[in-house]
């Protein structure tokens, strides 16, 4: 088996996706992606409520995405009560904002938004109650680029590392 036992014996665990797409709260975690496509109900939702994302952009919530409300503790008692053996969150969606104290990036919780290691006060906060902590890290799609046909700063250096969202990684300055 390559599952480890406390895995296979556990009856519950729990995983979740909470992120800067948990400002617009519209569609899914794949918010940053659908806004730019005519005809999605994100598209819509994004123009009437913020306006084109040519003007209000993905990183224009990140701002926004204070977290206020955020209690490690609380979080992990609630899922110690659920009866989970294991918890945590996806730690990087694909839009490339790392919701942990990153040394690679600048697009993190603890340098903006929030202003908090995430991740890492509820890696602490679940381990201190003897549950496994688990999180996942979705890269393998922050490399695609989705074109967006020229309606938001897809070269602008400062947003090279937000993934997908405003395409292929690079140097900041190179194209």
């Amino acid at each position: 088996n390559e599952e480890p036992d406390w895995f296979q014996d556990a009856k519950l665990g729990i995983y979740f996706h909470w992120g800067v797409y948990s400002v617009p709260a519209f569609g899914s975690e794949w918010y940053p992606r659908w806004m730019h496509f005519e005809g999605r109900k994100e598209y819509e939702h994004h123009l009437k409520k913020y306006g084109s994302p040519s003007e209000f952009g993905y990183h224009d919530f990140v701002p926004m995405f204070t977290a206020e409300n955020f209690d490690a503790e609380e979080w992990a008692d609630l899922f110690q009560k659920a009866g989970a053996k294991f918890a945590g969150p996806v730690a990087e969606h694909h839009d490339g904002f790392a919701m942990w104290d990153s040394a690679l990036t600048e697009w993190d919780c603890a340098y903006k938004g929030p202003k908090v290691d995430v991740t890492g006060k509820l890696a602490s906060a679940i381990e201190k109650r003897g549950m496994k902590f688990i999180a996942t890290f979705h890269h393998a799609r922050n490399w695609q680029y989705y074109p967006h046909e020229g309606d938001f700063d897809t070269n602008d250096p400062k947003y090279a590392y937000l993934g997908s969202i405003y395409g292929p990684i690079h140097e900041p300055g190179a194209p």
